[in-house]
Formats: structure tokens, sequence, C-alpha cells
């Protein structure tokens, strides 16, 4: 599939993580209809971040529903666990928080080698020089703009 981070900006990713699961086709649909170019799916584990949302079965699901790209944001205290069932279920692109490991570089070539794009975030609080390391070595930056782990 085709990276959507060839395209000009501005893109919209929306989050399915405000979705009604029990209609999430619809849902897709729904925001792919309106105009988002992707979709983000927020994956958290209640450690890193206090809530716990969804993991490869339901990415599994998704993919099913559509063919369109699908990053998959890792708000996980250890994404190298989880990346390869998660890419397996039909992620494109893996996006990790800088604050989960001392080595982001080497997270993100072992993620690329799952034949993935990937992608790096941090949180409101981490410094943004923490990133420049790694970014020769992603597809995507996400900022965040609040602190992770609940939608809204």
């Amino acid at each position: 599939m085709r990276s959507p981070f060839t395209s000009q900006p501005p893109l919209i990713a929306p989050s399915i993580l405000s979705a009604d699961f029990s209609n999430l086709q619809s849902e897709i649909d729904d925001v792919l209809s309106a105009g988002g170019d992707y979709l983000h799916l927020d994956v958290m584990d209640g450690h890193f971040v206090p809530n716990i949302s969804f993991g490869p079965p339901v990415i599994k699901g998704i993919r099913k529903a559509t063919q369109v790209y699908l990053d998959a944001h890792l708000m996980i205290t250890d994404p190298l666990r989880y990346a390869p069932p998660i890419v397996k279920a039909g992620a494109n692109n893996i996006t990790f928080h800088v604050e989960v490991t001392p080595d982001p570089i080497s997270v993100a070539k072992q993620i690329r080698q799952l034949g993935c794009n990937v992608g790096i975030t941090l949180n409101p609080a981490t410094p943004v020089e923490s990133i420049f390391p790694v970014l020769d070595h992603v597809d995507l930056i996400l900022i965040m703009s609040v602190v992770p782990g609940f939608s809204g």
C-alpha cells in the first residue's frame, strides 16, 4: 500500500478511539467519506498510559473493513513485543513513543524490518530535541498536544 505521507499536507488521520465499536464499519466509512486520508489507531496498554484500548484482533477487523492506510499509535511500554502481531493484523505504520526506549533508532529499525513504515511520538512534557537523533529513521512525527491515555 502506498504511504499517504508522500501526499501534500495537510493530511487528516481520524482516530477510531471515539468510534462506536458496535458500528465500526459505518464509522470508518463516515470518516473516510468526510475527507479522512488514513486511520489513526490508538493502542493503549494500561501501563505506559492509564487506559486500555484494543490490540491486534480489532486491528484485523478494521483491516477487513477497509483497505485505507492504518497508523497504529502504540502507547505501550514495549512496542517491539506488540509490533509484529499488529503489523500481521494489517497496520501499515507503527508509531511508538520516544519515552519508552533508550534507543529509539534501534526500535525504529526493528519495526521497519517488519515491512512497515515507522513513526515517532513524544508527550507534551518531553523535549522535542529527544527525537532529533531518530528523524532520519522515521516516516511520521506525532507531537502530542495532550497527555496520552484517553480519547476526547
